[in-house]
Formats: structure tokens, C-alpha cells, sequence
């Protein structure tokens, strides 16, 4: 329900709450405070512990000062109905539509139902929710209250939460009420919160004193035992109570204090007449406060539930709100199961230019299985999915499942809901039992294409299974399908999509035969979204120039995306041709989104492409302090393949640090669980991490053995896109262990299959790979060409192994004075990225062209990045690992990393040690 203005308040004579002295203090302090800067404020509390009462005191207070307030309820009854609490907060506001941007008024025009269009992507709803909100505060400051949190539909929630979080400075605050044990979608996201206690003993006793003041002592003291400082136990208990009971006659003993707060609530209701009981089931089913959606012909009779305290009734707004939730629920209760039916019937006529609503109201109105309500409401489910609400289409795609006559569409149904959960909530939990429903539903039968695309998204995403058995399911239920292939259909295209996700985990060339051949019977043509990201992700080394083209246009334009999935579905295009840093923008919206939409495999899958873009632009420290962030995230929600690339992502920054140790754990773990899974990416992802933390420590002979293990030398492995990650690992590592041509043969390959046209890095890799292999003049001539390809800069881990090599064949051909050039640019970028073997190898190779170094580039203070050398002057103060990370925004496990480089570089075992080992050389 919404309303504008404030509610009269419980209170003492004085017209003070009992008991709340600071709790009042603190809302009127917020009130001051959100009138000039804004904010946020969650109130938590067991059910009855005054919140609402604070809530409402927050209210007069701030039409006390001239604010304008804004109030709704999240409704139990409508949680499932995608931003019906935004309409009813929003709902005075509307007027302003006109004054926002044209993109914003037609989203939210349309996410509110008051329009008709193409489904605004949930960021552009929340800063047009914002943004109205902003645009009503510069009139006069605004206080929107919002109470019953978790019965908020999950599409507002995500659009308030978002609003709760941008509100500095805005003049707009935003409180709101949840049940503590009921948790709230806003505590995820860093709203501040205030947990109102129970009374003290004091307090219990003067509130019940007052309000019941002949109450005999002993049964006062029995109450105040059993309501443990819950007013609303306090104020309520005592009705319940007869006269005798009141004056000291044995009161019940065994009745747990929720059964009597409902046995309360449900009796208030009961006094009412029928005819208000009726009125009162329409308002509490409909959900909306609006009194039209009440029979006209008893509206009189409200006043008798008024006068109850039930319920409050504004004229001027036409809206009706329910004293307390509790009160709902004891409707219900009370009505029968007939009763409801033919309110839920009533209401689906009124609600007709709804349609969503309307639906779902049939839904709840129909016993028998009917085809025709259950098709309307899965038409609903789709519509609400569109808009970004797939808990709300969860919800009614399960019913239409009940709905459904046939078993075949009940398994259809289920299975799509369970897909949903899968591929948008994160919520893998229920994805097993969804399916065994969707089998058992449909006779116990394979079921539906969806089903497969769902259970293979499980297999994925849970690693409860290989992927040899995830293949067999999609492939199997592909060709069940009519030939030839619906291309509008969209089942068919999802198992497409996620039976190219399994191929490329395999990473076994036969796998992807299956698909290819139901490409080929896809009509009238396979999408050209689809083709692209194919063509991109299957076998990226022989990519065409004509999908490389089509996929920058794609990336240029990504900004301009919604839809989340497709924006990592480029993104997984864009890995192996060294584009993702394009899509960076995009991936942050879209790990954004999945924490405002409590969606963890998207928040996830975001960081995961970010993280691989850290390496690649070598911002090291952010990697390891969000892929530690995300592999925890991941187990702890049993998220293991998500897990298993934050591992490769840590292993690489691990190898190319020189942390041996670490290094050979992550792989040994990535590599036990992929070999049982017959995950092909993962065993060459760790044999990546292997062949890099051979090179840097000069063991080149296992260098070739895992970067060969990859792609042999003198091919690109089909089907294996990592190889075009090691392609100067395996040159380089051949030429320094005597197998020049296997080093040429591997030169001659990538050169032939065009690799150099595919980005800069590579274009730098190729031309570098064929200087290592060259004579001495071609070489030079080959490494200046690799080094002035354009746009390099954003790999400068690469580039400085090519400045590396360089110097290295300029120093062996006593070009001494350009290998110093070379060699100290390596030497920089190495040790500001802290690769440090590979600092020590430039450094050694600067030494031998005669150069003094003053300072041991290796050791010393001298050997410390900027930001080693902080970590380690905090750690000198005496600051822990945790404070040192709170200051410099690092985890304390990369602390605790730096610090284990740092110890062997300055000489010390010890933080005692530091101080005087710092002072010890000159400051960098």
C-alpha cells in the first residue's frame, strides 16, 4: 500500500513511545540529516518490536519540518507481482514524468505498467527511479518510508536498493522496515541498519502499566516473562485475556507467545461484520491499497475495521493501508478457501487492463488444471523475466506448471523455471528438485528441450557431474527436436548457446560435431548473434576477419546493452582475441547488477571476464584482491566452476610473481578437479600457470612440457583456444632447450594461420616469437617491428618479455648501449608489477652489459614496487595485515602476499626487521 503524510502514533500521555527515548532521538536525527545531505536507514527488529511505531514518529517529524513523505508497505500478497511496490511509492510522484529525459520516463513508464514497449533494462528503471525521486527533492526534501521489507517484490526491492545507495547529497532519504529474522534483499547491500531492542524491564512494565492499569500483579508479572519486552506482546496480550484472567484467575501455560499474537489479531477481525471481512479480503488479495478495487456498493462498511485501529483510510488519495501486516494474514485466515476464489475471480475483471495481474489472479482463482489460465500466466512469467524480475517469473511459471492439464507442459514449465534459477538467480539449490519434478511431471520421461538446458547449466555451473554427461544430455535432447530446427525458438537457441559452453569446457574437437551439424538444420538461418560468438569462441586461431569486424561493431555499441547475458556472451567472444578491455564498462554493469538483483551467477560471471581483463592490462592487485573475493563467493554457494577460473586467474599473478608455492597448490587443486570432470580449459588453464612459473624461473625444460602439453610445437591445437596464450611460452622455452625447429615449426604455424591479425598483443607475439628464432640481424629488425605495433601499452606484462628478449639478444650481440634501453623498460615494468624473477633476470642481464647498479635491483630496499615499499612501511608502524589492507583497499591475504616477496628481498624474517632494513637504501 502507499500513502503521502504521516500516521498518529501510540503513545504515552505525554506522546512520547515508551521505552524509545534514543531510538526516537535517532530518527529525528536522521530526518535533520537526509533533509539537506540524504541517506539511508534500515530499521531490523523481531515482528512486534516497535519498528512501525518508529516509522511513523519518523513521519510526523518530517512533515513537522515541511518534508514532503512518501509511504508504502510491502504486501505478502503481491511479492510476486514484478515493481508493484515502486508503482505505489512512485504513484504520487508521476506528475514529474514529464520533466525527465525521454529514455527515462518511457522506462519507467513501461516498468510500471503505464505503457507499453520494449523492457527497460533494470539500471535504466533504477536511475529513472532516481532520478524522479532527485527531481521531486528539489521542490522540497522528501522522506520515503518503506515497511515489511521482504514483502517487497523482488524487481522494487532491486530499484529501491539501488536508490538507497546513491542518495548522498540528494535531499531524498529513504527509511525502511524489515524483521530480522526474516533477513532483507537492502542488508546485502551496505545500507546502514539500526536493530530496535525489546523494552527493558522498566519500560515493559510502565507500557503495560499504563495501558493496563487494573491488570492483577501477578498476572502483569506472568506477561511481562512471556512478551520478553515485545510491545506489541505487551499491548495485545492482555485482550486476549478474560476478565477473570485480567483479575488474577490462572492464565493458559503452554500457548507460545506467536500463537497468541495471531489468536489476537484473528480475533479483532472476527468482531468486524461479513461485509467488512469481504471488503477487507478484496483489499488484503489485491495488494494495491486502491479502494477501487473494493465492491462500491459496502464501502461504508470499512468504518467499522477503522474504528478497530485495523486499518487506515485516506480519502484524498483513495488508499487504504493495513495497521499492522498480521492483520492481513488474520484475514486470510479467516476467509474461506470459496471465498477467496471469488474475490481472486472479482479482481481478475478489474485488474483486465493488466494483464499480468489479471493472470495471476485467474491463477489463483482456478482449481482445475485449465490450459488457457495456465498459458496466460506463463505469458506473464515471460513478460516479467523481460523486465528483469526472474524470481517473480519463477513464481508464476511453477503455478502455470500446476495449472497445466498436460504433463508434457507441466514438465515444460517447471523445467523453464528451474532453467531460470540456473541462469539469472544463481539459486542452485532448488535446480535438482525442479528437474525431478519436471521428469516425474511428464511421466518420468526425458522431458523437454529446456529441462536438458537446465540440468547442463547445473552440471556446469555445480561441477556435480562431468561434461561428457552434459554433452550427451543436450545433444541428445537437440535431436529429439522436429527437423528442421526453429531458429525463433528460443529453447532451441539456449541449448545451442549452453551446448557450445560445454564444447569449449571439453575442449575436444569431436564434442563440437553435434552442434555444427544442428547448426545446419536451423532455418531459415542461424542468428547472427549466435554466429558470432561461435565463430569467436570455438576455435578463435582460425577466426575469420569478417567476425573479428562484425564483433568490434558489437563491443562498440555494448554500452548500449541491457541484457546482461548476452553482455558476457561477448565477452566470452572477446577473451581470446584480446578484447575484452572494450567490454570492461559493460562487465562492471553487468557485476553490478548482479549484486542490486541478488544475482550471484551474473555478479560472478561479471567478475570473472574482469579479472582476466586485470591480468592482461597488469593491474595485478586489483585480480587478486577481487578473484579472492569471488572464489570465496563461489564456494561458499557451491559455485565450483566459477571458483575454478578465480584459481587460474590467482595462479597466473601467483606465477608470474615468482610464489612458487602458491603457484603448484592452485594448479594441483584446478587440475584434481577438472581431470575427474573432463574439463579440457581448466587442465590447459593450470598447465598456462605451470609453463609461466617454469619460464620466470629459468626452468625452460618444463616450460616446453606444459606449454606443449597446450598445443604442440608446429600447430594450433583445433578447438583449443589457450593456445593462443603460450605461444611465445612454447617458442621461448623451445629455443632455450635446444629444439630450435620445433621453435621455428611452431613460428612458421601461427604465421600461416594469420594469428597476427588478430590484435596487437598478438601481432607483438608472433613477430617476437620469429626474432627469438631469427639470426642476430633479422632478429633486431623483427623484435623493432613486434615492439611498434600499436596499441601494445595495455599488455606491458607481454610487451616487457619482449623488451626482455630484446635485450637480451642486443646484450649477446654487444649492442650494449640499446640493450640497456631495453632491459632497464623491462626491469621498470617488472618490478611495478612485481614479477619478480622476472625483474631478476632483467636485472642480471643489466649487470652484464657493464652497468653499475647501485643498489641490487633484485634485493634491497631499491628491489621494492611503490607499493610493496608502503605495505612494507605500514607493516615497519606495526599495522596488521587487515589494517594494512583496509588502508590501501587490498585484501589481507594480498598483504600477507607482498609481505612474503618482501621478507626474502629485504634480507629479514621478521615486521621487527623492517624499520632498519627500509632505511638501509635511498627511497625509488
Amino acid at each position: 500500500m502507499g500513502s503521502e503524510g504521516p500516521l498518529p502514533l501510540p503513545s504515552d500521555p505525554a506522546g512520547h513511545l515508551i521505552g524509545r527515548g534514543q531510538d526516537l532521538d535517532l530518527m529525528r536525527g536522521f530526518v535533520d540529516d537526509v533533509r539537506n545531505s540524504g541517506g539511508a536507514l534500515l530499521l531490523t527488529g523481531d515482528a512486534g518490536v516497535g519498528k512501525t511505531a518508529l516509522l511513523d514518529a519518523a513521519a510526523v517529524h518530517a512533515h513537522g519540518t515541511g518534508m514532503r513523505t512518501l509511504r508504502t508497505s510491502g504486501v505478502e500478497f503481491e511479492s510476486t507481482v514484478g515493481f508493484a511496490g515502486l508503482h505505489q511509492v512512485l504513484r504520487p510522484l508521476l506528475a514529474g514524468l514529464e520533466q525527465l529525459t525521454d529514455a527515462y520516463r518511457r522506462a519507467l513508464s513501461i516498468a510500471l505498467g503505464l505503457d507499453a514497449g520494449a523492457p527497460p533494462g533494470q539500471l535504466l528503471v533504477s536511475n529513472a527511479a532516481l532520478a524522479l525521486l532527485s527531481l521531486a527533492a528539489a521542490e522540497r526534501p522528501l522522506l520515503v518510508i518503506v515497511d515489511d521489507l521482504p514483502w517487497l517484490d523482488r524487481a522494487s526491492a532491486v530499484v529501491l536498493g539501488f536508490a538507497a545507495r546513491r542518495l548522498a547529497d540528494s535531499r531524498v532519504g529513504l527509511l525502511g522496515a524489515y524483521r530480522s529474522q526474516e533477513g532483507s534483499f537492502f542488508a546485502r547491500g551496505g545500507v546502514p541498519q539500526h536493530h530496535v531492542q525489546p523494552l527493558d524491564a522498566t519500560s515493559a512494565a510502565a507500557l503495560i502499566q499504563d495501558r493496563f492499569p487494573s491488570l492483577a500483579p501477578r498476572v502483569r508479572a506472568r506477561l511481562l516473562a512471556e512478551a520478553q519486552g515485545n510491545p506489541l506482546a505487551l499491548l495485545e496480550l492482555p485482550i486476549s485475556l478474560s476478565d477473570p484472567q485480567r483479575s488474577g484467575a490462572p492464565v493458559p501455560e503452554t500457548l507460545p507467545l506467536s500463537r497468541r499474537l495471531q489468536d489476537v489479531f484473528v480475533s479483532r477481525v472476527r468482531a468486524l461484520p461479513a461485509a467488512t471481512r469481504l471488503l477487507l479480503l478484496h483489499a488484503v488479495l489485491d495488494g494495491t491499497g486502491d479502494l477501487s478495487a473494493l465492491p462500491t456498493a459496502g464501502l461504508n462498511d470499512l468504518a467499522y475495521a477503522e474504528r478497530a485501529g485495523l486499518i487506515q483510510v485516506d480519502d484524498s488519495t483513495g488508499r487504504l493501508a493495513f495497521r499492522h501486516p498480521l492483520t492481513r494474514s488474520a484475514v486470510v485466515q479467516l476467509s474461506t478457501s470459496d471465498e477467496r476464489r471469488e474475490v481472486h475471480r472479482a479482481l481478475a475483471e478489474h485488474r483486465a487492463d493488466r494483464p499480468e495481474r489479471s493472470a495471476w489472479h485467474l491463477a489463483q482463482a482456478t482449481v482445475a488444471p485449465t490450459e488457457d489460465v495456465a498459458r496466460l500466466l506463463e505469458q506473464a512469467a515471460h513478460d516479467i523475466v523481460r523486465r528483469g524480475d526472474a524470481d517473480g517469473a519463477i513464481a508464476a511459471l511453477l503455478r502455470a506448471a500446476e495449472l497445466s492439464p498436460r504433463g508434457y507442459d507441466r514438465s515444460r514449465r517447471i523445467a523453464e523455471a528451474a532453467y531460470l534459477g540456473a541462469d539469472l538467480t544463481g539459486d542452485l539449490r532448488d535446480v535438482p528438485r525442479l528437474l525431478e519434478e519436471a521428469r516425474q511431471a511428464d511421466g518420468g520421461r526425458a522431458g523437454p528441450l529446456v529441462a536438458a538446458v537446465a540440468a547442463a547449466h547445473h552440471i556446469l555451473l555445480s561441477g556435480e557431474g562431468d561434461l561428457d554427461t552434459a554433452h550427451r544430455l543436450l545433444v541428445g535432447s537437440i535431436e529429439m527436436q522436429h527437423q528442421p530446427y526453429d531458429a525463433a525458438d528460443t529453447s532451441m537457441i539456449e541449448a545451442l548457446y549452453t551446448l557450445a559452453w560445454v564444447c569449449h569446457g571439453a575442449q575436444r574437437a569431436e564434442l563440437w560435431t553435434p552442434l555444427h551439424r544442428a547448426l545446419s538444420l536451423l532455418k531459415p538461418h542461424v542468428p547472427d548473434r549466435l554466429a558470432l560468438i561461435l565463430g569467436a569462441v570455438a576455435d578463435p586461431a582460425r577466426i575469420a576477419r569478417t567476425t573479428l569486424e562484425e564483433l568490434d561493431q558489437v563491443i562498440a555499441s555494448l554500452d548500449q546493452e541491457t541484457d546482461p547475458v548476452r553482455v558476457i556472451r561477448i565477452a566470452m567472444a572477446s577473451l581470446y582475441v584480446d578484447r575484452l578491455a572494450g567490454c570492461r564498462t559493460a562487465l562492471r554493469r553487468v557485476r553490478q547488477a548482479g549484486r542490486d538483483r541478488n544475482s550471484l551467477t551474473l555478479e560472478l560471471q561479471g567478475m570473472v571476464f574482469l579479472g582476466r581483463d586485470h591480468f592482461a592490462a597488469g593491474e595485478w592487485d586489483e585480480l587478486e584482491a577481487q578473484a579472492d573475493h569471488g572464489q570465496q563467493l563461489g564456494e561458499t554457494h557451491s559455485y565450483q566452476l566459477l571458483s575454478m577460473d578465480f584459481r587460474y586467474q590467482r595462479a597466473l599473478a601467483a606465477a608470474a610473481r615468482g610464489e612458487e608455492a602458491a603457484t603448484r597448490s592452485l594448479t594441483d587443486e584446478i587440475t584434481l578437479w577438472a581431470t575427474a570432470r573432463r574439463v579440457g580449459f581448466f587442465l590447459s588453464c593450470a598447465a598456462h600457470a605451470k609453463a609461466l612459473a617454469a619460464l620466470g624461473q629459468g626452468r625452460f625444460e618444463d616450460a616446453y612440457r606444459h606449454a606443449s602439453a597446450i598445443s604442440r610445437a608446429g600447430e594450433l591445437t583445433s578447438h583449443v583456444p589457450t593456445a593462443l596464450f603460450v605461444i611465445m611460452d612454447l617458442v621461448e622455452a623451445a629455443v632455450r632447450t635446444g629444439r630450435s625447429a620445433k621453435a621455428t615449426a611452431h613460428v612458421v604455424a601461427v604465421r600461416e594461420a594469420g594469428i597476427a591479425t588478430i590484435s596487437p598483443r598478438l601481432a607483438m607475439i608472433v613477430q617476437a616469437s620469429a626474432a627469438l628464432v631469427a639470426i642476430d640481424h633479422h632478429a633486431c629488425a623483427l623484435f623493432d617491428e613486434a615492439l611498434a605495433v600499436p596499441g601494445t601499452e595495455y599488455w606491458p606484462f607481454d610487451r616487457a618479455r619482449v623488451q626482455l628478449a630484446y635485450g637480451e639478444r642486443l646484450r649477446r650481440a654487444k649492442s650494449t648501449t640499446e640493450a640497456r634501453t631495453h632491459l632497464g623498460a623491462a626491469t621498470d615494468t617488472f618490478h611495478r608489477l612485481g614479477a619478480t624473477p622476472w625483474a631478476a633476470r632483467a636485472a642480471n642481464e643489466l649487470r652484464a652489459t657493464g652497468l653499475a647498479i647501485g643498489h641490487d635491483a633484485s634485493t634491497g630496499p631499491a628491489s621494492l614496487t611503490p607499493q610493496q615499499r608502503e605495505i612494507a612501511m605500514l607493516a615497519a608502524a606495526g599495522l596488521t595485515n587487515k589494517q594494512i589492507g583496509q588502508r590501501l583497499y587490498l585484501s589481507p591475504r594480498t598483504v600477507s602476499t607482498h609481505l612474503y616477496q618482501i621478507f626474502p628481498k629485504l634480507g629479514v624474517t621478521s615486521r621487527a626487521a623492517l624499520r632498519d632494513a627500509l632505511a638501509e637504501g635511498p627511497p625509488d
